[in-house]
C-alpha cells in the first residue's frame, strides 16, 4: 500500500482527500504545514512513497517546501494548486515537482497521477538500460544515476528518465507529446508545460550555459533534440 504524505492546511479538505485516497488503496499521513512536512521527512524519517503538496500553505509555501525536499530527496512529488495559471504551474515544476493537479481535483485523477509517477520512479528507463555516455556525461540508467566529469548530478528520477530517452534517440526530434507518453507514462494528452519545465531544469544541470544549450536543442514548433557530441 503506497504511503502518501499529504501536506494540506485545510483540515476538511485533508480529511476528505485522506478518506478518498484510502478507499483507492493508499495509506495517507497528513502534515498541516510545510515545516511539519519537512520534519516528518527528514527528522522523524517516516517511510514514505509519495508527497502530495498544496501550494498555498501558511508560513512556508509549497514552492519553498518543494525546493527543500528536492535538495535532499528524489521522492515523487505532485503539487496541488488552486489555479491553473501558467506562471504558477511553471514555477511549481521548476521547483522540482513531478506534476501538478488543479484543485478541486477528483481523487481518481490524483490516484492516476500517483500511479503513473510511482511506476516511472521505480522502473529502469528504456529497453537498453545500462551505461550511456554523452560527452562529459555518463549515464547509468539501471542505477538511475548521472555523473558529469565524474561528479554525480542531483537529478530527479523524472529528469534521469528524460535524459535517457534523449540519449537513446540521439539527433532525433522528440515531440512533447511523445515525451509525455514515454517519460511521464501518460496515455492521454497531457500538459506540455511539464515537458518544457523538466527540460529547463535538466539543461540547468547538464549545460555549461543553459541559456544557450548545445546538448539539448529546441526545435521550434516540433520539440527537442539531443545533439550527439
Amino acid at each position: 500500500m503506497p504511503r502518501i504524505l499529504l501536506v494540506e492546511d485545510d483540515a476538511a479538505l485533508a480529511e476528505a482527500l485522506t478518506l478518498a485516497l484510502k478507499a483507492l488503496g493508499h495509506d495517507v499521513v497528513v502534515a498541516p504545514t510545510g515545516e511539519r512536512a519537512l520534519d516528518m521527512l527528514f527528522t522523524d524519517r517516516l517511510e514514505l512513497d509519495f508527497v502530495l503538496l498544496d501550494v498555498m500553505l501558511p508560513g512556508m509555501d509549497g514552492f519553498e517546501v518543494c525546493r527543500r525536499i528536492r535538495a535532499r530527496s528524489r521522492l515523487p512529488l505532485v503539487l496541488l494548486t488552486a489555479r491553473g495559471d501558467p506562471i504558477d504551474v511553471v514555477a511549481g515544476l521548476e521547483c522540482g515537482a513531478d506534476d501538478y493537479v488543479v484543485k478541486p481535483a477528483e481523487p481518481r485523477v490524483i490516484d492516476a497521477r500517483i500511479k503513473a509517477i510511482s511506476r516511472r520512479a521505480v522502473t529502469a528507463p528504456g529497453p537498453s538500460a545500462g551505461q550511456l555516455r554523452l560527452g562529459r556525461l555518463e549515464i547509468d540508467a539501471g542505477a538511475m544515476s548521472v555523473t558529469r566529469d565524474g561528479v554525480e548530478l542531483a537529478l530527479t528520477a523524472t529528469e534521469i528518465r528524460l535524459l535517457v530517452e534523449f540519449a537513446e534517440h540521439p539527433n532525433q526530434v522528440l515531440s512533447r507529446q511523445t515525451l509525455l507518453k514515454r517519460v511521464w507514462d501518460y496515455g492521454y494528452v497531457g500538459d506540455s508545460r511539464i515537458v518544457d519545465a523538466a527540460v529547463a531544469r535538466l539543461r540547468a544541470k547538464i549545460e555549461d550555459d543553459p541559456a544557450n544549450p548545445v546538448v539539448l536543442k529546441t526545435v521550434r514548433g516540433l520539440g527537442y533534440r539531443l545533439v550527439d557530441q
